[in-house]
């Protein structure tokens, strides 16, 4: 890791969000010319690093973790690498997925930051029940067979083919409750026999 490495990452995060790196430092609260170019040497022409505060300040700001700066700082660009894509509209379609989770028809791929894991994919939210944090047309990473517990935000596939994002409630050897983030959604119970696979949600771009 180097100087022009953590800046590059810095970029690739505002650029993830739809912004420059002046409208990050913005969102962050931060001077707005603190990512600016202008302020990556000093006077004499050495190097100036960002401070450990603002890339934190600028890291919230995009809803986006330590880890996940650390695989921007990894990637050859700050790229990450693609991933298949699914409309949670086609996710219901019967032999889309495999029996672990995974699609096997997506035609799209989507650029991420490298997480770390293999099998993950992301899903395109639909409908309103996980609002306000995911919004129709946001974008999750979701990470099939990995363990869950109570209070993980997951994706669902039913036997019948339903797919749903919600929230792990309560969980036993016969049923299993599924929340929303929405309170106008009640929670759902679902027999353990009648869900096909649950798949944790890593990480979210919106």
């Amino acid at each position: 890791m180097n100087h022009a490495h953590i800046w590059r990452a810095i970029d690739a995060l505002a650029a993830r969000k739809g912004m420059s790196a002046s409208g990050l430092a913005r969102a962050a609260g931060l001077d707005p010319t603190t990512f600016n170019k202008s302020k990556r040497q000093a006077p004499d022409g050495k190097p100036r690093w960002p401070s450990t505060e603002s890339i934190s300040r600028a890291l919230a700001a995009a809803e986006a973790s330590w880890d996940e700066f650390a695989a921007l700082l990894a990637g050859p660009d700050g790229a990450g690498r693609a991933i298949p894509i699914v409309a949670m509209a086609r996710a219901g379609a019967h032999g889309f997925f495999d029996e672990g989770g995974f699609p096997v028809g997506a035609d799209e791929t989507v650029r991420f930051p490298d997480l770390g894991e293999d099998r993950v994919y992301a899903l395109e939210i639909a409908g309103d029940s996980m609002e306000p944090t995911y919004r129709a047309g946001d974008v999750v990473i979701v990470q099939p067979g990995a363990a869950v517990r109570r209070g993980d935000r997951v994706v669902v596939r039913t036997r019948s083919g339903e797919v749903m994002a919600k929230v792990l409630g309560r969980k036993n050897d016969q049923t299993v409750e599924l929340t929303s983030l929405n309170p106008t959604h009640k929670p759902r119970e679902l027999a353990v026999t009648d869900i096909e696979w649950m798949a944790r949600i890593l990480w979210a771009s919106q």
